[in-house]
């Protein structure tokens, strides 16, 4: 039983980030610290979970994921109504009603340093919460139901087209040049924020005229997935002006393109300086892994990344942790702050990246990872470490 509990506390970790919304004021900024808190110190100090349970009910574990849609809806929307100055529906009066607590009066004394923490907390719902959670339902092309539900989660980061970009172009392209999602040695997380998000959507536009061709329906609007998808974000945008006007809009715009950051963070930490021919299959040693136990619970075993990327069809509850894979700096959430400050980010990476090579990579790899060690910057670091075996 526990093993199915477990990965309720990704819901558990909603609700808190909903009643800070509510609560207001510093409550914000207290339940942001709180959640960064849990996900740091959680990683830190509560080691691996490596355990493969047997799951007899399955059914129950993709319920779970259909359960984050009505979740981020309700996120979203006490985030957005934090920062509306109507009150839409009467949400706050009936609320005060059925609580006693005045959150109207609470959201009329946040200050705008809290509302900053509202949007970190907010992102960041919508990728653990949205993105991770649609990730795995989105991998799952042979539930419809399942599909839309990841669809409409990746709306909330504007990001729909990862249902195909990343199923049928990062998988079979991941940690090669191709690939826009793996960033190659050297790379900013800044600058592959922005160039993985453009070379992703025209990715996506290719993958889906493609498909539109040999259907033949090119020219039918309704048939593609990349304009579906990016109306279903639209909607959101509209539903946040009709909460509160282009004030209110803006502010989910915002809370939304930080978490379609996150997401590309996240494809930054996870292949990282990786290389392979396109021409061979993907290899556990071709994403960066990580057993944290937080982490893992969390966000549905996506830290199983070396699995998943060898078997993507695999469901979270059965990837293995590979506990001989390259593995991350950290959990999830520390990674994310690392790579948020290049010089430390490089510091770490760099040997990290160069043991991969001795460590992992074929020989034909290795002739890749001298080709990116001389145009990354890392020719230096590896000269002064004369004993690697990487090629010169």
């Amino acid at each position: 039983m526990f093993h199915y509990l477990k990965f309720f506390t990704f819901h558990l970790i909603g609700f808190a980030s909903v009643i800070a919304f509510l609560a207001g004021g510093m409550w914000i900024s207290i339940g942001l610290a709180v959640i960064l808190g849990i996900y740091i110190l959680g990683d830190a100090f509560l080691g691996d979970d490596t355990s493969v349970p047997d799951y007899q009910f399955p059914k129950i574990l993709t319920i779970q994921l259909w359960m984050a849609l009505p979740l981020i809806c309700l996120i979203t929307f006490a985030s957005v109504w934090s920062f509306s100055s109507e009150d839409v529906l009467g949400f706050g009066q009936w609320l005060t009603h059925m609580t006693g607590y005045d959150v109207l009066a609470a959201r009329e004394q946040t200050s705008g340093l809290h509302h900053v923490s509202a949007v970190i907390l907010t992102g960041l719902m919508i990728g653990v919460i949205g993105t991770i959670t649609g990730h795995e339902l989105t991998h799952r092309t042979w539930d419809t139901v399942s599909l839309l539900i990841g669809r409409w989660l990746m709306a909330f980061s504007f990001d729909t087209i990862f249902s195909i970009e990343h199923v049928y172009g990062h998988h079979r392209y991941v940690s090669t040049k191709e690939d826009p999602a793996t960033a190659p040695r050297g790379r900013n997380v800044y600058f592959h924020v922005l160039a993985s998000t453009i070379k992703g959507n025209i990715s996506a536009w290719k993958i889906e005229m493609k498909r539109l061709k040999r259907k033949q329906q090119t020219k039918n609007p309704f048939a593609n997935a990349f304009i579906r998808g990016h109306a279903m974000s639209v909607f959101l945008v509209l539903v946040a002006y009709w909460m509160g006007g282009i004030e209110t809009m803006l502010y989910f715009i915002v809370c939304a393109l930080w978490g379609k950051a996150l997401l590309e963070i996240v494809n930054y930490m996870e292949h990282y300086g990786m290389v392979r021919n396109p021409q061979t299959p993907v290899q556990p040693r071709h994403s960066w892994n990580t057993n944290k136990r937080v982490s893992s619970w969390t966000m549905f075993n996506l830290t199983r990344h070396s699995h998943h990327h060898a078997q993507g069809e695999v469901p979270y509850q059965d990837l293995k942790p590979f506990p001989d894979a390259p593995m991350m700096i950290s959990g999830y959430l520390t990674t994310i702050v690392i790579a948020l400050i290049p010089p430390l980010w490089h510091k770490l990476m760099t040997p990290k990246v160069l043991e991969w090579d001795e460590k992992y990579a074929s020989q034909e790899e290795l002739i890749l990872a001298h080709e990116a060690n001389a145009k990354s910057g890392m020719k230096a670091f590896l000269d002064a470490n004369r004993s690697r075996t990487v090629p010169r």
